[in-house]
């Protein structure tokens, strides 16, 4: 039995090595499986977890034999240290490949959001201010312009109403919208 472990921990972590050299180097075929697990759930019977999974359990079942454990009792170390590297890989994978998704700013996505007035905007298209508001999850500040008559003061809640161009919002104060004085 002991054969047996050093076998797959062998096997296992050779296979590791190679995955993570290639890996590094770029060489790594890219399927429609790595940009699904991004959003699936875990990938436990990837081909990385799998190897994983046996070369932990080799490793396992080897430490065990070492300490002078009785065969049952390697087997169920190796399958349980096994389990814990495929599931650990397939938790590192997912992390890693949610890290590979686009978080670029789209300025289209402040469409309706609202936000705050941090630079007066002056009315009637007299000029640009500043809001900020959050946007794809993060606190961002645009250029900002009114339709409105009247200045939109510093710290007025306001609602973006269109976009103008690359950074700047078209807003509306808030309540002015609610039909609020």
């Amino acid at each position: 039995m002991t054969t047996f472990f050093l076998t797959c921990a062998l096997v296992g972590g050779v296979l590791l090595l190679a995955q993570l050299v290639f890996g590094s180097l770029g060489t790594e075929h890219h399927t429609a499986t790595h940009e699904s697990a991004i959003g699936d759930g875990l990938q436990l019977f990837s081909v990385r977890a799998l190897t994983a999974a046996v070369a932990f359990f080799g490793i396992g079942g080897l430490g065990a034999r070492s300490l002078g454990a009785a065969t049952p009792l390697a087997c169920i170390t190796a399958v349980l240290l096994g389990a814990m590297g495929m599931f650990g890989v397939a938790v590192s994978m997912r992390a890693m490949l949610g890290l590979q998704r686009d978080a670029t700013l789209d300025i289209r996505n402040a469409m309706g959001k609202v936000g705050t007035v941090y630079v007066p905007v002056p009315g009637a298209l007299g000029g640009v201010g500043k809001v900020t508001l959050a946007v794809q999850g993060r606190t961002v500040e645009y250029q900002a312009v009114t339709l409105e008559g009247s200045v939109l003061p510093t710290g007025a809640p306001v609602i973006v109403v269109g976009i103008r161009d690359d950074d700047t919002l078209e807003v509306l104060l808030l309540s002015s919208i609610d039909g609020v004085p």
